[in-house]
């Protein structure tokens, strides 16, 4: 009963954030925060799944101008999480395919965030450097999928290097952004799914000396490395939760 619940709460509030989103993206198209509000929103929702969310910044972090943030991608359940993280001036980078899903599709251009078509490589590259002048022509920072796609319980995946490209192109920074192993962990039926952590590195400049796939193979020892530690807090957690029952 209870994830029956969840799932019309869920699907109510994307219907309802996307026909505010909608509102707001057509008074206000493209504008630099529509993507921070609306992000805001969607990381409220983590509640209603029944996880605390405890992001961490790095000061350093906290002061970073436009970047490129990249994050690790699990699963469907990052749509009410990760977003939480996702600072002012901020838009992110998603497939193409995005574009044809009802509604959201056009929330999602709308509001400002970038579609990519990685299936046709010299059109990918075009959209990537149209994200290099907005970076540098707007001061806006780019959030990034670096796997490319959900990972579904299978761990860090490997990182494409796009996100690393525009970074040294546009001369900006990288900044790792790295969320706990959430695969099996939230059970819609389960009251309590217990704290997902969410912690934002500190940034990295990308010398140009270093390849891009240096760079992306670098970052992506470094966030597995956190997100290991991460979940050793969940489990840590969980004993202290079963040691009180």
């Amino acid at each position: 009963m209870l994830a029956v619940l969840r799932v019309i709460a869920m699907a109510l509030f994307i219907v309802l954030s996307c026909i505010f989103g909608l509102l707001l993206s057509i008074i206000r198209p493209f504008h630099r925060n529509n993507v921070h509000i609306i992000a805001s929103w969607f990381g409220k929702m983590s509640t209603v799944v029944g996880v605390k969310l405890e992001i961490n910044v790095d000061p350093s972090a906290s002061k970073v101008g436009p970047a490129i943030y990249v994050a690790n991608h699990q699963n469907n359940y990052d749509l009410f999480t990760l977003p939480a993280a996702v600072p002012e001036n901020t838009v992110s980078m998603g497939k193409h395919s995005l574009k044809w899903i009802p509604f959201f599709g056009q929330l999602y251009w709308l509001s400002g965030n970038i579609l990519i078509n990685r299936g046709n490589r010299s059109k990918a590259m075009g959209t990537l450097g149209k994200s290099v002048a907005k970076i540098k022509e707007n001061g806006l920072s780019v959030w990034m999928f670096p796997e490319g796609t959900r990972s579904y319980g299978r761990g860090l995946l490997p990182f494409k290097t796009g996100a690393f490209h525009t970074a040294m192109n546009a001369d900006v920074p990288v900044v790792p952004v790295c969320m706990n192993s959430t695969h099996d962990c939230i059970k819609l039926n389960r009251w309590d799914n217990g704290t997902i952590y969410i912690d934002v590195l500190a940034p990295i400049s990308l010398d140009k000396e270093i390849s891009a796939r240096d760079h992306a193979s670098a970052t992506h020892t470094l966030m597995a490395e956190r997100i290991a530690q991460l979940d050793d807090k969940v489990k840590e957690d969980n004993g202290k939760l079963a040691r009180n029952k």
